[in-house]
């Protein structure tokens, strides 16, 4: 942790991202591209964080998008590398915005396919798919299982119109939420099982996102073996598009005590809100990990960490530590990159963490800092 030491004197909140963790992480995805021949993508839903896309860039293949101002990001930021773009429905004006950034458009259903397939046909340069969904995931929570019960997300079996596919280069599904190469191996049966004869008229298939092929532990091994299946089988490009594997533990949310009280238990204010700084905590729930502390009980002083906002549930979570936390204490929580800076907000008026790269020399960059008018411009 020695490599830290420089958070500690910077003012909160701030993120910051840990470039030799980044770098870590994108060797282990260029060598999933070396060894299997697949385009590795970023999820930008996952980490928008541009600054470091020049890194990034070095390493892998390109982004994925969600929409218009993603691909745009990318096109701008990541210039010369892949961009895909998947939205369950597209705007007339976007799409033909996409049409000059993106390589490749993927459909939500055959009708959207259908009505912009004329001016698909006369763009150069750009391939289409369609996203397809087995009806098969092993994610328990439905908010995060695109293929749960009346999902709107992909094209079912029953829904399919084989007859409708010129024009169409490739499938793209996506089922999976930080899961490991294991699932990824039973997910390909269920696809297989419904798709599969589809494959053989296929230039390329993307397995979507949901890998998380940087966790410890993760079994490399068997995801090469997955790509390499469908590569060779069907003779096609296969593309995965990690999200959080980019940069997962690949950064920091620096926060400072502000104030503690009791209610039966000590409390302690911190200058970083759950619900706006990192909404995963409530969403998931999700319970993010403070450096030099413990579950509740484990060390001899336990708080509650909350918010200065006015929402009531704004709580992070109860961590033990080994003194008792003193007024101006700096905590620092860990895996802060994916999903929070993507997904932070201004409710109640709480300024927006600034953005620090932590070099690999261990110096600190400032990157971006907000401020008042970033609040009410958005107003």
């Amino acid at each position: 942790m020695d490599n830290l030491k420089e958070l500690y004197h910077l003012p909160t909140p701030c993120y910051v991202i840990d470039e030799a963790a980044l770098i870590h992480n994108l060797e282990i995805l260029q060598q999933v591209e070396q060894k299997t021949g697949c385009c590795v993508l970023l999820a930008q839903k996952a980490f928008s964080a541009y600054h470091v896309y020049p890194l990034i860039a070095r390493y892998i293949s390109g982004t994925t998008a969600s929409g218009l101002f993603e691909a745009k990001l990318a096109y701008e930021e990541m210039s010369g590398k892949q961009i895909h773009c998947f939205s369950p429905a597209y705007k007339d004006e976007d799409f033909d915005a996409l049409l000059k950034m993106c390589d490749h458009i993927v459909f939500n259903s055959f009708s959207q396919w259908k009505h912009f397939r004329k001016k698909a046909l006369c763009a150069k340069n750009v391939e289409f798919g369609l996203r397809i969904n087995p009806e098969y995931s092993e994610i328990e929570t439905d908010i995060y299982n695109p293929c749960f019960t009346n999902s709107r997300l992909g094209i079912t079996k029953a829904n399919f119109e084989e007859n409708e596919l010129d024009g169409i280069s490739g499938l793209h599904f996506h089922t999976m939420c930080e899961q490991g190469a294991e699932t990824l191996e039973r997910t390909l049966k269920a696809v297989e099982e419904k798709f599969g004869s589809y494959f053989y008229r296929m230039k390329w298939i993307n397995f979507g996102g949901g890998h998380h092929i940087t966790k410890n532990n993760y079994h490399l091994d068997k995801l090469t073996e997955c790509i390499l299946y469908i590569k060779n089988k069907y003779n096609v490009q296969v593309y995965i598009e990690p999200g959080e594997a980019v940069a997962l533990n690949a950064g920091y949310l620096v926060t400072t005590v502000l104030d503690q009280l009791k209610n039966n238990m000590n409390i302690a204010i911190v200058d970083t809100s759950a619900a706006c700084h990192m909404p995963d905590v409530l969403e998931m729930p999700y319970r993010p990990h403070i450096i030099h502390s413990e579950q509740p009980g484990v060390l001899p002083y336990t708080y509650r960490l909350g918010a200065p906002t006015c929402l009531a549930g704004d709580v992070i979570g109860d961590y033990s530590f080994d003194k008792p936390l003193q007024i101006g204490d700096k905590l620092i929580f860990t895996d802060m990159s994916i999903y929070s800076m993507v997904k932070n907000n201004t409710f109640n008026g709480m300024p927006l963490p600034s953005i620090y790269l932590l070099r690999s020399d261990g110096t600190t960059e400032l990157l971006k800092k907000f401020d008042y008018n970033d609040f009410k411009s958005r107003l």
